[in-house]
């Protein structure tokens, strides 16, 4: 918006001019979304804290969590303030990429949002029903696919792996389901994830600021050129929506580091995991999305494993699923636990990145 508005002013004022670069606009999108999130932070929490928005621990956990219940919770809602307001003040408000992830952000928000509320009024952690709140991102993730679909590019439909530089794959109308598939699965990655202090806030920087190079790199065509990756017009633009992603992040974890002042709740982990598989799918990195949230990936593969195997044998492969909670009864303290999982946050960080050059 701020670009519509003080851009063509550049005859008159000269220093306009910085508004045409992504670069610029991208680091005070971060700076924005950030001080946005400092500034409204305890308000939120008190308010919150006024409404008895608290968190409702499970009795089957590990014991050490008992201590969290009555944590305001639904925090999410200072991220998506945060990067919709970041969002439109830096971004290309012209530019279609920015109402979808607008629309994704608010969609998969609203879902959670409901989550979250039906359980702070029934005071215990059940929520919707989870075939509604299945249904619910389904709908979203379906309006984005279909969206991307109508209006595709040459690339849309196309696979691409890391490390080679030819699509694989055109999934053509099948692509709608596989994209469909890969936002809800995301979405619900990072809520599996989101379950000690900082945990999934963490993870989301580390893959925030994968996007941000990526989509930086996608929409320059010399930059695509050199790396041999799709070039596409207009995603330059989502390297902002990126970083105010990773403000309103590392403004959060300022109040969820432990002991957490506050929890994001299903109303940011959702939006947060929906957010990185419909960049993913725009960008064309869905198979590297993979790498990326490596951890989130882990942590969603441990639950699908310990219910396939205790269906089938009887018995549990992991003492508790997601993850997380199985090392915490190994005896791991919660900020081991958080702290060696962003190492490995960071190590599919470095690696996803090399894969643009390995090719």
């Amino acid at each position: 918006m701020l670009k519509e508005f003080l851009y063509p002013l550049v005859k008159v004022f000269t220093p306009f001019n910085i508004f045409q670069y992504i670069t610029f606009r991208a680091a005070y999108a971060a700076v924005t979304s950030l001080l946005i999130a400092f500034i409204f932070g305890p308000k939120i929490i008190q308010l919150l804290r006024d409404l008895k928005a608290g968190q409702s621990i499970r009795t089957d956990g590990p014991q050490t969590h008992l201590a969290k219940a009555g944590t305001p919770t639904m925090g999410g809602i200072m991220m998506i303030f945060s990067i919709v307001i970041s969002l439109l003040l830096w971004q290309d408000i012209r530019n279609r990429y920015t109402w979808i992830l607008l629309f994704c952000t608010l969609g998969f928000g609203a879902v959670g949002f409901i989550d979250d509320m039906l359980k702070i009024f029934r005071k215990n952690s059940t929520g919707i029903p989870a075939r509604v709140k299945l249904l619910g991102q389904f709908i979203v993730a379906t309006a984005v696919a279909v969206y991307l679909f109508v209006n595709r590019n040459p690339y849309t439909t196309q696979l691409y792996i890391p490390m080679f530089k030819e699509p694989i794959l055109d999934l053509g109308f099948w692509w709608i389901p596989f994209a469909v598939l890969l936002q809800v699965g995301f979405s619900n990655a990072v809520n599996l994830t989101d379950g000690l202090d900082g945990l999934a806030t963490g993870l989301v920087i580390m893959a925030g600021i994968a996007f941000a190079v990526i989509c930086y790199l996608s929409g320059r065509q010399d930059y695509a050129t050199y790396l041999q990756i799709p070039y596409l017009p207009g995603t330059g633009e989502l390297a902002i929506l990126s970083l105010a992603y990773v403000g309103a992040a590392v403004g959060f974890l300022w109040f969820n580091t432990h002991p957490a002042e506050v929890m994001m709740g299903d109303t940011g982990s959702l939006a947060l995991g929906g957010i990185l598989g419909t960049l993913a799918l725009i960008v064309k990195k869905e198979i590297l999305l993979l790498v990326i949230g490596g951890v989130f990936v882990m942590e969603a593969a441990s639950v699908i494993i310990q219910v396939i195997y205790y269906k089938w044998k009887k018995k549990r492969v992991f003492l508790m699923a997601p993850l997380h909670h199985h090392f915490e009864l190994k005896g791991w303290p919660e900020v081991k636990v958080v702290v060696r999982f962003w190492i490995l946050g960071g190590l599919f960080l470095i690696l996803s990145l090399s894969t643009l050059k390995i090719q």
